[in-house]
């Protein structure tokens, strides 16, 4: 089957309909990039399990029909169930719009836009240049101080008449000795095909610390690529903790790079996948100055015909002695139509280090059922206990308290869909 190709000729219509703004340059440079090299295929090796033809597709048709903007005025509701479904002080990217009007102006957090500065971007990805190139604005936000709540960024797009495309770019910068929290919320509704792509900036600086939670809960079907490219300084810690629920194609790029001694990132992530989902997550950590600590832990739960992917890569430069990297992914398959392509990989270029990784892929244990309905459960019931168990190490992690209830309702609420689809 033939794969369908971006239109270069509707990308271009759509960016030069944009407006003559302080990001025209940087629109057409993404432009000339994406003219040159085009979007990534199933034969680069990063891609090989994941199609974008989906994306390619919604794109096309979107173009074709003008590459318009969706008013978010019905979304008015959808906002406020799910900014107060967490105690934050959010900010709204609402179809690709930054709406600023649910934010309370906070000491120690200064927020901007892309084109109060039109620094350029750095254009080295081919969706960082498709972001770039449909970019409305973008947002900034530096965080000096700590705060009484934690920064929520809510992403929230809606499609109803036709196939509907949005990016959102945001640049977030900790500065020395500074303590954040910061939450990240994807969510759509409508019933068309929507594709949303996403870029993220994050520098920790100096004896900072960043707590970070992403929580995906697209409507199934919808399409998302997204990226997280993460920079720390010298003493600088994350804690971060990734939830993917919803979805029909999703693709998560983790990017950190520790160019400081005594960096500690910790990052951790969870992907619950039914029939007809896909999620990929790739993540590459860059040690290239020691000592520095990185440790990831991936945990999935699929059912029907999904399919995930999980690509742990940690690099030791040379030069980076004292390095510790540490990978580990465990998977649950409630399906034998399920599939999973797990692959760590440690390269290692210096002396001592300490690196560790491991994969497992398993079903439920059947003593542990038969236990279970022994005592009373049904299969289901005892199902559902198993599999809460799974995620609940990981959820039990979230860096952030105010999100921890949200998460668990949220992850019980979709292991129930996942295990009634596979029992009916």
């Amino acid at each position: 089957m033939k794969r369908p190709s971006l239109s270069m000729a509707g990308l271009r219509d759509a960016v030069r309909s944009m407006p003559d703004d302080s990001l025209t340059a940087i629109r057409e440079a993404a432009l000339a990039n994406l003219d040159e090299h085009g979007l990534p295929t199933v034969r680069d090796e990063d891609w090989k399990y994941t199609d974008l033809s989906p994306a390619i597709d919604i794109s096309n048709r979107w173009f074709a029909a003008g590459a318009t903007s969706t008013s978010t005025d019905s979304l008015a509701a959808s906002i406020e169930a799910l900014t107060s479904s967490i105690d934050a002080n959010w900010l709204v990217i609402a179809n690709g719009i930054i709406d600023t009007s649910h934010y309370e102006e906070t000491a120690g957090v200064d927020i901007g836009r892309f084109s109060d500065n039109a620094a350029p971007f750095v254009l080295d990805r081919p969706l960082a240049d498709l972001n770039a190139a449909l970019l409305h604005d973008g947002l900034r936000i530096r965080i000096h101080a700590a705060t009484d709540k934690p920064i929520g960024i809510l992403v929230v797009d809606e499609t109803c008449e036709a196939a509907v495309v949005t990016q959102v770019s945001i640049e977030i910068e900790i500065a020395p000795g500074c303590d954040a929290q910061i939450i990240e919320y994807h969510s759509s509704t409508g019933n068309n095909d929507h594709y949303s792509n996403s870029v993220v900036a994050l520098q920790i600086s100096k004896a900072a610390t960043a707590n970070y939670v992403r929580i995906q809960n697209r409507r199934i079907g919808h399409v998302q690529t997204g990226r997280i490219s993460i920079t720390m300084d010298t003493d600088s810690k994350l804690a971060m903790a990734s939830f993917d629920l919803g979805g029909g194609l999703i693709r998560n790029d983790v990017d950190i790079d520790l160019s400081h001694p005594g960096a500690d990132a910790n990052f951790n992530g969870l992907y619950l996948a039914g029939d007809g989902q896909h999620i990929d997550n790739h993540t590459r950590v860059d040690h290239r100055v020691g000592p520095a600590t990185s440790s990831q832990e991936y945990r999935g739960i699929l059912n029907g015909r999904s399919r995930c992917v999980w690509n742990g890569k940690a690099i030791v430069h040379a030069g980076a002695d004292g390095s510790d990297a540490k990978q580990a992914n465990h998977n649950l398959l409630l399906s034998d139509k399920a599939e999973i392509d797990a692959k760590p990989e440690l390269e290692i270029y210096a002396d001592e280090v300490k690196c560790s990784h491991g994969t497992t892929i398993g079903q439920l244990d059947d003593a542990a059922l038969f236990y279970l309905r022994s005592r009373g459960l049904d299969r289901q019931q005892a199902t559902h206990i198993l599999t809460r168990a799974f995620a609940a190490d990981l959820v039990s992690r979230t860096p952030i308290p105010q999100a921890l209830e949200t998460i668990t309702a949220l992850v019980d609420a979709r292991l129930a869909e996942l295990i009634q689809d596979g029992m009916s």
